[in-house]
């Protein structure tokens, strides 16, 4: 059976890190915790919890989680968000393939709780996401803040497990609305080392076909009245990042 480093990278997330940590026990043989420095409870309670905490300066999403990475003491890596738990079907697939690891990486589905609702539609579900892998065989890549470890090979030697993560993503429609001003920025900023400019219909058409997509595509009219309201923060972010490299360029 191989050993698995649960990898975990935080700041100021005392609300979540306890039920985080204890969703992995039985199944980690390391935890790796990489603080931003945190103000709150979050350290001391990894500390109490058994993890092993790194502090780390925040450089960006990508990059703090491969710095992580670097601090398991195995290759095998599941690698969560400090939002994120585990359901009890999982934890018995990971189990399974701790006795026999026969893939580059495992993805895993994602179920959002948003304030009390659990999202399963809206483009939200079921969310794939590669967090069980081989260290040795990818790295985290993609664009601040919407990381994404990608395998060298690509991904002809993956599998999808069964069971959720449970992702605690908003408790409060205030936090989506905070959250997507600082994703629009972090996004906005990568556009802008890269040269991009906005024009109108980033503005415009980007925002109406983000809504279209997760509402009717994506099936969210089906998530109610709560499907609605995700859909349009959601559009209003695709706009706000455009908004806000606008302005960048602007300086220019």
């Amino acid at each position: 059976m191989i050993k698995l480093s649960v990898v975990i990278i935080c700041y100021n997330e005392e609300h979540n890190i306890l039920r985080c940590l204890r969703s992995v026990k039985g199944i980690a043989d390391e935890v790796i915790l990489v603080d931003s420095f945190s103000k709150d409870r979050t350290v001391s309670t990894g500390i109490l919890e058994g993890a092993i905490v790194f502090k780390h300066p925040f450089e960006g999403h990508i990059q703090q989680k491969n710095y992580a990475l670097t601090k398991a003491s195995y290759d095998h890596i599941l690698s969560l968000d400090a939002d994120e738990a585990l359901d009890d079907l999982l934890k018995s697939e990971i189990l399974r393939v701790k006795a026999n690891f026969n893939q580059e990486g495992y993805y895993l589905k994602r179920l959002n709780n948003y304030c009390g609702y659990w999202v399963r539609h809206s483009g939200w579900y079921p969310d794939k996401k590669l967090r069980l892998f081989d260290r040795r065989k990818g790295s985290w890549k993609g664009t601040n803040p919407h990381d994404k470890f990608s395998l060298d090979a690509g991904d002809k030697f993956t599998e999808l497990l069964n069971g959720d993560i449970l992702h605690f993503s908003y408790y409060t429609v205030e936090e989506h609305f905070k959250q997507m001003e600082y994703f629009a920025t972090i996004a906005a900023n990568e556009l802008f080392k890269k040269s991009k400019k906005p024009y109108w219909f980033h503005l415009v058409i980007n925002p109406i076909l983000h809504f279209v997509k997760s509402y009717i595509i994506k099936l969210g009219i089906l998530d109610g009245w709560r499907g609605i309201q995700i859909c349009v923060i959601s559009s209003y972010g695709t706009y706000l990042k455009y908004k806000k490299l606008r302005s960048l360029n602007s300086r220019t």
